[in-house]
């Protein structure tokens, strides 16, 4: 849920706020009608896409079988344990 309210409101009461944005909402901030401030939580964590987690999933096998590196093969776990 968005919210917009004005520099001299978000000035005024700020506590408030602070509140409705830990609460969850997200606050806009205007000055002279032009959005300036966007307020959010930064507690907030973004949920990936079923791309995005794909995509994850495609590194993490890459990541897990190693890389050519000339003569022999080496995996994230031996790269580490030298």
């Amino acid at each position: 849920m968005s919210k917009t309210v004005t520099l001299r409101e978000a000035n005024q009461s700020f506590a408030r706020c602070v509140r409705d944005v830990e609460a969850g909402e997200e606050l806009t901030i205007t000055r002279n009608g032009i959005p300036v401030v966007r307020m959010t939580s930064v507690a907030e964590r973004r949920v990936p896409t079923a791309t995005q987690m794909a995509a994850w999933e495609r590194l993490r096998k890459f990541a897990d079988e190693g890389w050519r590196l000339g003569g022999g093969r080496i995996n994230r776990d031996e790269l580490y344990d030298r």
